[in-house]
């Protein structure tokens, strides 16, 4: 990673942070995922509450098995199915290591097929009821997790935002009204694929992030390590250019949407 291009952002991180600049020593914060590096594009935001002693949580719905990314390791480039499956767990590890989270919550669901009700219609009821379990036990106080598009689409990640959403408003045991949805910035998408067409009408207009999580250099920097650690979905040049395009994007703070409008931080009460 370029540190010059770090540094510079967070020079400036540091003199805009006019949302979320309190400490949140004590609180918890379950992040709800479909797949190992989801967390990635809000990579910064976590680092920061994980070293301001937040406990940082990832629920991680699937078992990634069929994420083959453009990797050129030679112990990964030969991998199936289920041997994947197991890489794919301790890149997980290794990222929650470097983002000083809690170890991650393996759900272990197909990859790929959360909504695949035609040849599985008991799955998202088991979903359902799995997730319930890991936020009942966990209890966070704040909730993030994909929005309606997916970030970028992904049937996954639709589904998985789609589920959580219901959760909170059914009030399930564990939930909390405070529900903010993550997204990935155009520019880091560009940057990971360059020669992918962009898919219309996906990122929400900038008027409804209505929450910044400032962050420093070394919680970039953190974010960048646990990036690197899903070395099956990314390449060093992938990591590199992703992780620079997105802290330049989120000059001003990592950017999320409250699914509550009222709700302008993370944890402020």
């Amino acid at each position: 990673m370029n540190i010059p291009a770090f540094s510079i952002c967070a020079v400036a991180m540091l003199t805009i942070s006019p949302i979320a600049a309190q400490a949140a020593s004590g609180y918890t914060l379950a992040v709800v995922l479909a797949h190992a590096d989801d967390e990635s594009p809000i990579g910064p935001a976590l680092a920061r509450y994980a070293r301001e002693g937040v406990h940082v949580y990832l629920i991680i719905a699937t078992d990634g098995a069929r994420g083959f990314g453009p990797t050129r390791s030679p112990d990964i480039a030969g991998a199936n199915s289920q041997n994947l499956a197991g890489i794919r767990g301790d890149e997980a590890r290794c990222a929650t290591g470097e983002l000083g989270a809690e170890p991650p919550v393996l759900l272990g669901f197909p990859d790929g097929k959360l909504g695949d009700y035609p040849d599985d219609k008991g799955l998202l009821f088991r979903l359902t009821e799995q997730l319930v379990a890991a936020l009942e036990r966990i209890r966070p106080d704040a909730i993030v997790t994909w929005g309606p598009d997916g970030g970028y689409g992904h049937p996954d990640h639709r589904v998985v935002s789609s589920i959580t959403t219901q959760l909170v408003r059914a009030g399930a045991p564990g939930t909390t009204e405070r529900l903010f949805y993550m997204t990935i910035p155009a520019e880091a998408m560009r940057a990971l694929y360059p020669n992918r067409a962009e898919p219309s009408w996906l990122t929400p207009l900038s008027k409804y992030f209505a929450v910044r999580v400032p962050f420093e250099m070394q919680d970039a920097n953190a974010a960048r390590r646990a990036m690197a650690c899903h070395r099956s979905q990314f390449t060093d040049e992938m990591v590199q250019s992703a992780t620079t395009a997105g802290v330049r994007a989120w000059a001003d703070g990592v950017r999320l949407i409250p699914a509550d409008p009222a709700k302008t931080d993370v944890f402020a009460k």
